[in-house]
C-alpha cells in the first residue's frame, strides 16, 4: 500500500463509543479509525476494563506481525512466558511475534492504547509453561 492508498483518520473522543463484542468479554473497545486509514494493515483501539478479573484471557499467542500496548490509566498484571511483568500507567510493552502471554489481573480503571498489524490479528489458545497467579478482589 502506498502513502497515496493510506487515508487521513482524525477521531476525536465523542466520535466512537467503547463498545462490547471484541476479542474479551470483559473488556470494551474504542476504535480508532486505524484500520480503515490502513487499508487493514495496522489497528488501533482503547481496551479498558468492563468487568472484575475472573480466569484472565488463558495463554494465547497473537498472529501478528507487531504488537505494542501502551497502558493509560491503572495496571495490568502479565505472564509474558515464565516471567510476572506488572505492566502501569505509562509503561510500553512490544509483544514479539508468537510470545506466549497470559493477562490475570488488573485495575478496575485499567485503560491501553492497542497498536497490532495487520489488523485482522489472530488470537490461538496454546499450553503455558507455567501456573499462573490468582487475580486480587475488586
Amino acid at each position: 500500500m502506498t502513502s497515496k492508498e493510506n487515508k487521513f483518520s482524525h477521531v476525536k473522543p465523542g466520535d466512537t463509543e467503547f463498545t462490547s463484542g471484541g476479542l474479551r468479554d470483559f473488556f470494551v473497545y474504542r476504535d480508532l479509525g486505524i484500520a480503515e486509514a490502513t487499508g487493514g494493515k495496522v489497528i488501533a483501539h482503547l481496551v479498558r476494563a468492563n468487568n472484575a478479573p475472573e480466569e484472565g484471557t488463558g495463554w494465547h499467542v497473537h498472529g501478528a506481525d507487531f504488537h505494542i500496548v501502551y497502558m493509560l490509566k491503572g495496571w495490568a498484571r502479565f505472564m509474558y512466558e515464565d516471567k510476572e511483568t506488572l505492566v502501569e500507567a505509562g509503561d510500553c510493552v512490544h509483544q514479539r511475534p508468537g510470545i506466549r502471554h497470559f493477562l490475570f489481573d488488573y485495575s478496575p480503571d485499567m485503560e491501553y492504547l492497542e497498536v497490532v498489524g495487520p489488523a485482522d490479528f489472530t488470537s490461538v489458545g496454546v499450553e503455558g509453561p507455567c501456573a499462573v497467579p490468582a487475580p486480587g478482589k475488586w
